[in-house]
């Protein structure tokens, strides 16, 4: 649902995201020395941007992914992390510190890393929800979707569970699209604010809504494709899924 889509990357990742679909507007910059500043220069067009997938980890790009989070949070920018976004963090976690419009989404991996970096205390493998609040609230309530057999979504006060129905297959590249689509949610429900989400955190809302969609395009796609689907078959789900959900 997004009217633009910039991707920025490196030079070599160019060509290939180039060649995948005109509908993208592509800046080979991350990986150059003035990559900061590259990307920098279109923040003021931007509304939320979403950091990891596909990211990588060599550490020129590790570092310029760093300090623009903290342009991003100057400015007010809604950030959705996940992937390697999720291993910045987890190596500084005081770069999101606080920022109450940053929305991460680990798996089960992620989580524990991010929690032993966090807190550095012993994890509760039988009390999911405690652990959930205990990290997001020494983060200083940032928001996190805890990906798995249930999404488990808090902002460190409200604890929600989404359990839309999917399917028994999990795809490779299904965290992107969950994430893609958050980072169009997070813009329209903080745009919206409270008083259109019954007072409840408009991140929250915007969270629960792409665990939703992304669950109900893997349902849907399943039922075609059954175990040779991929998260392509998923993404061509997206208008049916959004509809059925959100405009029936």
């Amino acid at each position: 649902g997004a009217d633009l889509s910039h991707v920025f990357c490196t030079k070599d990742a160019a060509p290939v995201i180039k060649s995948y679909s005109p509908n993208v507007i592509v800046h080979p910059v991350l990986d150059t020395s003035s990559g900061v500043e590259d990307v920098e220069k279109w923040l003021p067009a931007l509304h939320s941007m979403v950091i990891g997938p596909g990211l990588g980890r060599d550490e020129k790009v590790l570092q310029n992914t760093k300090v623009i989070m903290q342009k991003c949070q100057q400015r007010g920018i809604p950030l959705v992390i996940d992937a390697d976004g999720l291993w910045v963090v987890a190596q500084d976690p005081s770069v999101i510190q606080g920022y109450r419009k940053a929305i991460l989404t680990p798996n089960v991996v992620e989580f524990f890393r991010l929690y032993n970096a966090v807190l550095k205390s012993p994890f509760n493998e039988c009390d999911h929800s405690g652990n959930l609040l205990q990290l997001i609230q020494a983060m200083g309530n940032v928001t996190i979707v805890q990906k798995g057999e249930k999404d488990l979504i808090s902002d460190g006060t409200t604890v929600l569970a989404c359990s839309q129905q999917g399917s028994g297959r999990r795809c490779g590249g299904q965290g992107d699209l969950l994430s893609g689509a958050l980072g169009v949610l997070a813009h329209w429900a903080l745009t919206a604010g409270n008083e259109e989400t019954d007072g409840l955190n408009p991140t929250l809302i915007a969270a629960f809504g792409a665990c939703a969609l992304t669950r109900q395009c893997n349902h849907q796609a399943f039922q075609k494709h059954r175990r040779s689907m991929t998260t392509s078959d998923m993404i061509e789900e997206i208008s049916t899924a959004f509809n059925k959900l959100f405009e029936s």
